[in-house]
């Protein structure tokens, strides 16, 4: 064995390291979709009793109304360290009436993801922009002034109440 030959080992690990750095990292996230037991659920036909057995536990439950079931599966993509980007999505909409039974299954697709770019550090928000100072400082003066509360004279909480 000759010198060069532990380098160019370490050359050829050193290259094999770089090249698995580039290579796409694919992510699954939610639901896994079965095709035909999807297919099988139908409106007026199915319950949640039924739609619980057949497709397992909802990604999300709505609060209102009947209480729509959504099922959300998203793949995605990314390499090296940026930022994973949605390639496919496939959203599963739910609906019963009161009774339970199954009204209307919905589908949806990549075509429902939100892109949105965050404003900085701070949220944007309507109305007086204060400063640092203002917040600090602001309440001087308000302590103690008629109609401030429960510590104003008068108003039963303060010293000068009977």
């Amino acid at each position: 064995m000759s010198v060069s030959s532990p380098r160019l080992v370490a050359l050829g690990i050193g290259l094999a390291l770089a090249s698995a750095a580039c290579t796409p990292l694919r992510s699954h996230q939610g639901y896994v979709v079965d095709t035909d037991l999807v297919n099988s659920v139908q409106p007026g036909v199915d319950n949640r009793q039924s739609v619980l057995q057949t497709l397992g536990q909802p990604t999300i439950t709505s609060q209102f109304e009947g209480g729509d079931w959504y099922y959300v599966a998203r793949d995605s993509r990314n390499l090296g360290f940026t930022k994973p980007k949605a390639q496919a999505q496939i959203t599963l909409q739910i609906s019963f009436d009161q009774a339970g039974n199954v009204t209307t299954i919905r589908r949806g697709g990549i075509e429902q993801v939100a892109s949105i770019t965050p404003d900085g550090k701070t949220t944007p928000t309507l109305g007086r922009k204060r400063g640092f100072f203002h917040d600090l400082f602001g309440n001087i003066g308000s302590v103690g002034a008629p109609g401030a509360g429960a510590g104003a004279p008068g108003t039963g909480g303060g010293r000068g109440s009977p």
